[in-house]
């Protein structure tokens, strides 16, 4: 399913489109991906990798999102890392804790780029709690490659901290080869940080010492205090802060609350592409409970 030309010599989509379809890398069969190409896209159209958080809701997440992407000519992927091979994905794989999940999310880009012509040099990225831990983590270990990103209800953060080893901090480690911290770099790439003004239960919520004392309780004071320390980094190498802090009324921890009450896919799409997708009245358990949307496009799951 290479990327093949008309008969005018132009690139043409290689995927079915108008479909969320769930494929496994050529290179690596063991490793699941969900894209979804949509039709009013074309050859250089952007690309938005949204990671799940530990509940494995990569689906959810491609159902709710693939029809805004329809719309807008975005071509979505969707990375699954399963509990068996991605044990410390949220961390980017350190070495002996399962894939390497920042390369994976590398090979699963670049192959939907050679099978649909898309642009993804520069890609939109979007994390729900450890999706956002993986999210924030991978735009400061790769900021070359984020055009912008937005990170959700994460529990805990690398600050940007030289004195703190990764994952804490941003001095480097030999579990992560190849991997350094350029803050001079990461700083200039534009994040939006939302979190529910409820977020503060304890599930599956890291409470150590050494977390607390560097980052809070919650995780609406993780988020409060990183992206404090993330200006303030940014003002320190007089560079403009980017990194934007949101606090959502009447929101917990659910990702479907969010999306219901606290317009999380409106707040992405205008904070990653600079458009009102609006609301279509659609609610969060419909989108899940039947086959297709009701404007271009099915958004059913098929296995190629």
């Amino acid at each position: 399913m290479d990327l093949t030309h008309d008969e005018n010599g132009q690139p043409r989509w290689s995927l079915l489109r108008g479909r969320i379809l769930r494929r496994v890398l050529r290179r690596d069969p063991t490793q699941e991906y969900l894209v979804y190409a949509p039709r009013s896209g074309g050859v250089g159209a952007p690309v938005l990798a949204s990671v799940h958080g530990v509940s494995h809701n990569a689906f959810d997440q491609a159902r709710l999102f693939a029809p805004f992407c329809e719309k807008l000519g975005v071509v979505l992927v969707v990375p699954r890392f399963s509990s068996e091979q991605h044990t410390d994905y949220q961390r980017l794989g350190r070495g002996g804790r399962g894939v390497r999940a920042d390369l994976l999310l590398n090979q699963c880009l670049a192959e939907v780029a050679s099978l649909t012509g898309a642009d993804a040099t520069r890609i939109c990225l979007f994390g729900y709690s450890g999706g956002a831990q993986f999210a924030h983590r991978y735009l400061m270990a790769h900021p070359h490659r984020i055009a912008r990103a937005v990170v959700v209800a994460a529990g805990w953060y690398t600050f940007p901290d030289h004195r703190r080893r990764f994952p804490y901090g941003i001095r480097s480690t030999a579990s992560l080869p190849g991997v350094s911290f350029n803050p001079e770099e990461f700083l200039h790439v534009p994040v939006d940080v939302f979190i529910g003004a409820h977020d503060v239960g304890q599930a599956n919520l890291r409470r150590t010492e050494r977390t607390d004392s560097q980052q809070g309780v919650t995780r609406v004071e993780r988020a409060r205090n990183w992206v404090a320390a993330m200006r303030a980094a940014a003002e320190g190498y007089g560079i403009e802060p980017v990194v934007t802090f949101t606090e959502v009324p009447d929101v917990n921890h659910s990702f479907q609350r969010f999306c219901e009450r606290g317009r999380l896919i409106e707040r992405m799409f205008w904070s990653l592409f600079g458009v009102n997708v609006g609301s279509d009245g659609t609610r969060f358990e419909n989108r899940l409970s039947n086959g297709t949307d009701s404007g271009k496009g099915r958004v059913n799951l098929e296995d190629v």
